[in-house]
Formats: C-alpha cells, structure tokens, sequence
C-alpha cells in the first residue's frame, strides 16, 4: 500500500516563559491509503499534539519542524488559504470534545452542511439535504429533526456522532479522530467507534486514531504507534506490539490497562490479603442495607425500586450507562436527595428521612469522591486545609491537631510532603484524586462513595489510585461503594456487582458470578462491549 500520510522527524516546541519545551521529540511515521493506525500513549506522550500539528490546530505559542506529507504534498510549505482548502474536503478531523467544538448557537444541521458549503461541494439547498443524509449515517435517530435542534438538545454520544458526521461530510481521503470516545459509556463507545469504521470504509478513508485506551486500539487498528515523553518508542501490529510487546513502557502501559489484564481481581487479591482474620465474619453483616428506593424527578422516575447491600470493608459496584440511575442512587445513600419512596438502612438504623444534627453526625460516617477532583476541590485553599476541612466542619480537633491529621493522610496516600503547602492546580489529575481520597478518609468514615473515581485518568495513573484505594480498605477496613461504567475496572476492584438499566438493578452478585455466568442480555452486552475483548489477549466471552 502507498503511504497517504509521510511524517518524517516530526518537532513540536512551545515557548512559554521564555523557554522552549519539547512536545514532539523527532517521530516519524506513515498512514497507507485505507488503512487504520492508533496512536497510543499518557497524557503529555504528545499523541494529541502529534494530530494537532498535522492539521494546523496548535497553539500559538507552538512551533514545528520536520515533515508532513499528505498524498505526496508537503503540508508544512502550504500557505494558510492552500491548507484550509484542504482540510475538512480531503482531510477529516474530529476533536475529542463536542461541548467546546460545537457552536452553541448554530443548528446541527448548519453545522454539517457548513463543510460543504465552504467548500462549494453544494448549494445551501442541498448541503442540507446532504447534511441530514450524513446525520443518518453516522447513526442519529430521526435526523431531519435532530438538524433542526442545537448541540444542548442532544446526548452526548449523539454530539459525538454529529462531529464524525461533520468529519465524514465531505467525503475525506484521511480522517483524524483525538480520543472520540475518551467520555462515553463503553456500550456507547463501542457503537460510536463501529460507525465510524463503516464510515470510514464506506468513503474509503484512512484513519488515525488518538487515543489512550490499549484496548480500543486492539480493537480498531491495523498497527499501533506507541509514544512516551514525546518519542515514539514502539509499533507494530496489535498482535506484535499487545503482544510481544518491547519497550519497557509499552509493557507498563498493558500491565496497567484493565481492559487488556485478564486475570481479574488484582487490586481486589492484594486487599484481601491485607484484610484482618475477622474481616469476612466482620463483612457478613451488612453495613448499609437499601430496599425499594424510588426517585422520581416530576414525571421522570430516575430510580425504581433499588434494593442493593453494602458490606463492610468490602467494595459494591454500581455499573451501567449514563441514565441507568447509578450516581442518583448514591446521592439517596449519602441523603443528599431524599427518596420518593424506599428505605434506607445504615449500621443499624433507619436513615431514610434524618435531619438536623443527625444528618450531620451521620456525614462524618459517609464520604464521597467524586469523579473530577479539580471541579470539586477548593482552588483557592492550600492542600493540606483541604484535607482538614472534614475535621474542621466535625468540629474534631485543634487546628495544629488538624495540620497535623491532615499531612499524615497525604503520607499515606503517597504525596509528597510539599503537596500540603500547594494548590489544586499545582498538581495532577492523579494527584488531585488523591487528595480528594485523603479528604474523604480524613474523619474515619465507615463508607466511601466512588463515583467514576479513575474514569478521567490515564491509564497507568488509574491503576496506581485503584492501588491505593485497595491499600486503604485493607488497613481501615472501610467499606467502598464504587460507581463506574466501566466494568473492565469493576472487575478489578470489586467484591459484589449490581447492574443498573434505566434506574432498576437487572442483575446483582459476586463480581465472579456477575462476570463469569452473566443472565442478563444488558450486563452480557457491556461486558462484549469492554474493548480489546476478542484479541489474542482477551477472548470474547462466549455464550
């Protein structure tokens, strides 16, 4: 096959403060016509720069050097004018968030036929005929309709649909897709990525898939290309590179990857083996028992009829989609919303309806983590008065004895002693995850809700706060209720499994039963739909 895209010691610099750092560090790679390459890596590896400098879509402050060639045209010598006429006829680009990239004021429809107008590929009367065509085909329900309503009118797995749509329109040689599915359910996913295979296929484009998941890429690639630091270390194909893999960061990144680590339990083993002799005659008794929660919002019923047990020093996981009633759920247990009807049972004693000083004596037994630690944490405080901030509200302690508390837990969470002194912002996404844990142990509870915990992090980052919440469990005993669409992560971490459909449990047990003998077609289906499955590393479950 001929090489439809050439990049040849490819540099990216961004000046910021006066000195250069380098995002790219010399890679080089081909696209052949037709076919499909995945670029995988962490965050800061330079996959996404990597895209963006193909298509123009750097920062200003970003320089490049090297080669770009697309169908034996080098792209770095075209001028501006040149290259836009290029990009969006011959070359497809969908970026991976459609809340920033959509126009929030403009139809959908517009903005599909917008591509052919620019490119004067149609009239305004038929771009818009040939614009709701391309919703149906990238797979919108009622698409006539769907053209007439604007971005917040939609899911957002159908705005992700709309800006392959907008990629595919006008029928490119070479689609570039930055992580398209990186916020969406796996069942989602894995019908988003199937449409965009057949359309790609349909107009016969070649691909380049960005993208931190190992297992999509086993799943949608004809080769890999593996980046770290900027370089590109190891590629092959899915079966060479997932397989016999080389560099010692591709094996790092497979070992993390859940997706693609088949023996289950890994972090869910250590924490047993930690756990004290009493620990499972301890956990016999439930902690918190839920019977018959119901929710309703006016008309719509968000939960229906809820009956879940959570054990001590154990871990229960909610899975389902977004809308399966997973996080209201949770918010009944943490009594931030009261149910419609059901009841709800905490060590004992009913706390479906507390109030007052009761409610607040029972906050310092229920903490929450919630899925990005920077929209929930403070920006403006220091760390360390973060963490202490439970005991502040507990009333618990001096505010020396507090500090004090408060440095012990980010020890123990595996910070660094500086970390107390310093801001969110100052810290990663692993590391802000990680003081949104210490926070929550802070005054001992018994339960922590985790709600999607790891699903905003890399992999290798997600795998060390799994580690860690495992570590924990086993040396306080605490009980978790984790809350996840993932279940190649669920797999990992839990004890027990309730699956949720529409806002009612459809299957519940032991994460072996649960993954080992599913009886439910919904929990069979977002099992198959775990990426990777079905490659040399991780058979397809079969029937």
């Amino acid at each position: 096959m001929s090489a439809l895209l050439e990049v040849a010691d490819l540099r990216v610099r961004y000046r910021t403060g006066g000195t250069d750092m380098e995002a790219v560090r010399g890679i080089g790679f081909e696209v052949a016509a037709g076919e499909r390459v995945a670029v995988v890596g962490e965050s800061g590896s330079g996959k996404s720069t990597t895209a963006a400098a193909v298509v123009r879509l750097l920062a200003a402050n970003a320089s490049v050097s090297g080669t770009i060639r697309f169908a034996g045209e080098d792209l770095t010598s075209l001028g501006d004018r040149a290259f836009r006429a290029l990009l969006g006829r011959r070359i497809g680009y969908v970026p991976q968030d459609p809340t920033v990239s959509l126009n929030p004021v403009t139809t959908i429809g517009q903005q599909v036929a917008e591509v052919l107008s620019i490119h004067r590929l149609a009239d305004r009367r038929a771009a818009h005929v040939h614009a709701v065509d391309a919703l149906e085909r990238a797979g919108i329900d009622r698409p006539a309709e769907r053209a007439r309503q604007y971005p917040h009118q939609l899911s957002g797995g159908q705005r992700q649909r709309v800006l392959i749509a907008i990629a595919l329109a006008a029928r490119p040689e070479l689609v570039i897709a930055d992580e398209p599915t990186s916020a969406l359910d796996v069942t989602v996913q894995r019908r988003i990525l199937d449409h965009l295979d057949d359309l790609t296929a349909d107009v016969g484009a070649s691909t380049l898939l960005i993208t931190h998941d190992l297992g999509i890429a086993a799943d949608r690639a004809d080769r890999i290309l593996v980046l770290s630091g900027g370089e590109l270390v190891e590629s092959g194909t899915p079966d060479r590179v997932l397989g016999s893999p080389e560099h010692p960061y591709t094996r790092a990144l497979l070992a993390a990857a859940p997706s693609l680590n088949t023996s289950g339990g890994t972090f869910l083993t250590r924490a047993r083996a930690g756990r004290p002799e009493q620990a499972e005659e301890i956990a016999a008794k439930p902690l918190l028992v839920a019977t018959g929660l119901v929710k309703d919002f006016g008309p719509d019923r968000a939960v229906d009829d809820v009956s879940i047990a959570v054990h001590r020093g154990r871990t229960l996981a909610l899975v389902g989609e977004s809308g399966s009633g997973k996080t209201t759920t949770s918010r009944l247990i943490l009594r931030l919303d009261d149910p419609t009807a059901g009841r709800i049972v905490f060590d004992g004693d009913d706390i479906t309806t507390v109030r007052g000083a009761a409610l607040r004596r029972l906050r310092s037994r229920l903490q929450v983590v919630h899925q990005n630690p920077y929209a929930s944490l403070n920006p403006r405080l220091r760390v360390a008065d973060l963490v202490a901030e439970p005991l502040h509200s507990q009333r618990i302690g001096t505010r020396r004895e507090r500090d004090a508390r408060a440095r012990l837990l980010l020890d123990q969470v595996g910070l660094p002693s500086d970390s107390a002194e310093r801001r969110p912002a100052e810290l990663s996404g692993g590391q802000r995850q990680r003081v949104a844990i210490a926070r929550a142990l802070a005054i001992r509870p018994d339960l922590v809700v985790l709600d999607e915990p790891v699903s905003a992090l890399d992999v290798r980052v997600q795998a060390q706060v799994l580690d860690l919440l495992a570590t924990l469990q086993a040396e306080l005993g605490v009980a978790y209720l984790f809350i996840s669409h993932d279940l190649a992560v669920v797999r990992q971490v839990s004890d027990d499994v309730a699956v949720l459909r529409d806002g009612r449990v459809v299957e519940t047990g032991t994460v072996d039963d649960v993954f080992g003998a599913p009886t439910h077609p919904y929990t069979r289906d977002l099992l198959d739909a775990i990426p990777g499955r079905g490659t040399p590393l991780t058979p397809r479950r079969t029937a």
